[in-house]
């Protein structure tokens, strides 16, 4: 079990940074004191008040209310982005590393070509292809991340797929398909859970990246990327306009790199306990 005791302060720092910005996602509609497409022509390009915790932009709109929208849109995407890379790339490590053979030279092949491509090129050829859209960014964003994890699973499941137990189950007639998914998947499921926390983090720097290129979520979206692509105008007189989408994707992404350190260390703590007492 994890225990949450074994926690640093910075790492407990950076899980309730992260729980209050799920929060302020989950419940952006009630906290949010204006709707985020709201435009007040009076009352545009206004600095930090009561009436605007963040200010205004140049149509108006409630920056403090984009900003708890935004953080939907991009930790929702960011979710699902990661659950297909993770899908996709886990599938073919396992595949690749428990069958070996030409099936395991065919997809390192691939791995290879992938990894070899430069990732934010590749995501924003494809997203220039395909057009801006929800469904081109999560090709784009799966494409170009599916192989780190197929090449870090397959490492994996090539010492586990030797252990005795597997060659016992192996030798009493069970399937490849059940031995990788009752026996290898829940072996590796630790690191699963790390390299998935970790590329949220990365999913969330990309899809801002794009959007600040006009190629991932579009205007008139809540969303942090686009937010610091319409504020790159007025930053010198209103920095505030900048500043909080970006140090909202600065704080998110460094959270989630941090917790996923701390369960790093923790896992790494629970194998040695448990290898003392084997």
């Amino acid at each position: 079990m994890v225990n949450i005791k074994q926690l640093s302060i910075i790492y407990k720092i950076a899980a309730f940074i992260l729980l209050l910005m799920l929060s302020g996602a989950i419940f952006a509609p009630v906290i949010a004191p204006y709707d985020p497409n709201q435009v007040l022509p009076d009352e545009t390009l206004q600095s930090c008040s009561g009436a605007h915790l963040l200010g205004t932009d140049a149509l108006g709109r409630d920056v403090f209310s984009r900003i708890l929208y935004g953080a939907r849109v991009s930790i929702r995407f960011a979710v699902a982005a990661a659950l297909c890379t993770m899908l996709f790339g886990v599938t073919l490590g396992m595949i690749s590393g428990y069958f070996g053979g030409i099936i395991d030279t065919i997809i390192q092949l691939l791995v290879n070509i992938f990894q070899g491509l430069p990732g934010m090129s590749m995501m924003i050829a494809i997203a220039g292809v395909m057009g801006p859209s929800t469904a081109s960014l999560l090709l784009a964003v799966t494409l170009t991340s599916w192989a780190g994890f197929s090449r870090i699973v397959r490492g994996e499941v090539l010492k586990i797929r030797e252990e005795n137990y597997i060659e016992g189950v192996r030798s009493l007639g069970a399937s490849a398909f059940y031995i990788l998914v009752h026996y290898i998947l829940p072996n590796i499921f630790n690191s699963l859970i790390i390299l998935f926390t970790v590329r949220i983090g990365t999913v969330v720097l990309s899809i801002a990246a794009l959007s600040f290129l006009g190629l991932g979520m579009q205007p008139p979206e809540a969303d942090w990327g686009v937010m610091i692509n319409d504020a790159k105008i007025y930053f010198r007189s209103y920095p505030n306009l900048l500043l909080a989408p970006g140090l909202c994707i600065l704080a998110l992404c460094a959270s989630i790199n941090l917790i996923g350190d701390a369960l790093r260390d923790l896992f790494s703590i629970q194998q040695d306990i448990n290898k003392q007492y084997l």
